[in-house]
């Protein structure tokens, strides 16, 4: 699969959210979409960066943004992670990992020496034309907001 840059299509991808909604991208045509890939509910880094944009939900919707998580959690998992964290935005349950493969965000990972394969964290910034405007690749968790802006160059 091709390597995704800034400046591309972004794929029409089509998951199930927490609800078991068909959520797709272009149901957010007209709109600029942050979408985040995380690896696991409910750790620490991943409740962090979701907890970060959730606490920004409001000034970034007044700024068109809409905010979609995706992980290969179950919806049952988003859910209670949602619930515990009183989130407001849509999260995909991406089990089978279609979606993590389509932005290049399932790869070979590394940790204490040992490889396997896992989510790469990363934040795609799609314009309302649906090309990517921004990759991030280096996540700071506990800012992710500031960071988005950072990268825009937003106030």
């Amino acid at each position: 699969m091709a390597i995704l840059k800034e400046g591309d299509q972004a794929p029409i991808f089509l998951g199930l959210n927490q609800d078991d909604k068909t959520i797709s991208l272009s149901d957010y045509k007209g709109k600029k979409v942050i979408l985040y890939f995380y690896p696991k509910d409910s750790t620490p880094g991943c409740t962090a960066e979701s907890c970060n944009l959730n606490d920004s939900y409001s000034e970034l919707t007044e700024k068109g943004f809409e905010v979609i998580g995706v992980s290969p959690d179950s919806a049952a998992s988003h859910l209670k992670f949602i619930a515990k964290h009183d989130l407001q935005f849509n999260l995909i349950a991406d089990t089978e990992k279609v979606i993590l493969e389509q932005y290049n965000a399932w790869g070979l990972k590394k940790m204490y020496g040992r490889e396997y394969m896992g989510v790469l964290r990363k934040t795609f910034i799609i314009n309302e034309e649906g090309i990517i405007e921004k990759i991030i690749e280096k996540v700071k968790t506990k800012d992710h907001t500031n960071q988005i802006y950072t990268e825009l160059e937003i106030n």
